[in-house]
């Protein structure tokens, strides 16, 4: 028996999947939420073998809440993205029901989740994230706080730092760890206000103070919130390059 839990904001879309799952007797709906924050309790409360999940969502989306798991399901994405867009995760293995569903296409999931053993969709998920292409750049980054979710604006964001197989974030509020790393991140923020000045260091332009020369080829970043971090001489050209010297 397969738990399942079904994430979306669309009571309707909700109800037809549920309907649809009563097919699968060996597919067990032990829940449905309306967004993410309710999901992320639910998954935390029955650890579910199948998500049926929502991308676009309100408050965070679908992708936000994989990120916000230790060890992601298995997951069938419902969603109106167009094709072309899906394409950016088609490749890794991760099925997707176009909305809206229909029976042809919810059986051949199903069918996939059931040849396929649904830890190769988990390694699918993991693939995902690692290699995700959103629409535009993110101006904010979800974390995982105490076991609460935080949305961390980019504006509040002082600097970013790789902390082994995590990044810290830091803000005026304190720092955040959230497991991903910094080249990730860095492809997701608005590279004209975030820059890479060091292989540990990711800031926004916005929190440079002044910069002060270092060691030979290297410099120091003053930022605004008092902290200095390494520049290094390819961060520095970035830098330079950013700000038009």
């Amino acid at each position: 028996m397969y738990k399942v839990i079904v994430i979306d904001d669309e009571p309707l879309a909700r109800s037809l999947v549920i309907k649809l799952l009563q097919s699968y007797p060996d597919f067990q709906v032990v829940d449905e939420c309306p967004d993410g924050f309710e999901a992320f309790k639910s998954i935390t409360k029955h650890n579910p073998d199948l998500l049926f999940l929502d991308i676009q969502m309100p408050r965070i989306n679908g992708f936000e809440l994989l990120e916000m798991l230790d060890k992601p399901p298995a997951v069938i994405f419902t969603t109106a993205f167009d094709e072309y867009a899906l394409k950016a995760f088609e490749s890794h293995a991760v099925d997707y029901l176009l909305k809206p569903v229909t029976r042809e296409r919810f059986d051949k999931a199903i069918q996939k989740c059931l040849h396929q053993a649904l830890s190769t969709n988990v390694q699918a998920v993991e693939n995902l994230l690692e290699n995700q292409v959103y629409e535009g750049y993110q101006h904010r980054i979800v974390v995982k706080d105490r076991g609460n979710i935080r949305i961390i604006p980019a504006e509040e964001i002082h600097y970013i730092e790789a902390n082994d197989d995590y990044i810290k974030i830091v803000t005026k509020e304190g720092s955040f760890l959230k497991k991903n790393t910094l080249t990730n991140v860095e492809k997701t923020l608005d590279p004209n206000q975030f820059v890479r000045v060091h292989r540990s260091y990711l800031m926004p332009i916005s929190q440079l103070q002044s910069i002060e020369p270092y060691e030979k080829n290297s410099h120091i970043a003053l930022l605004h919130c008092g902290m200095k971090i390494s520049v290094s001489q390819s961060g520095m050209a970035r830098l330079k390059s950013l700000l038009g010297l």
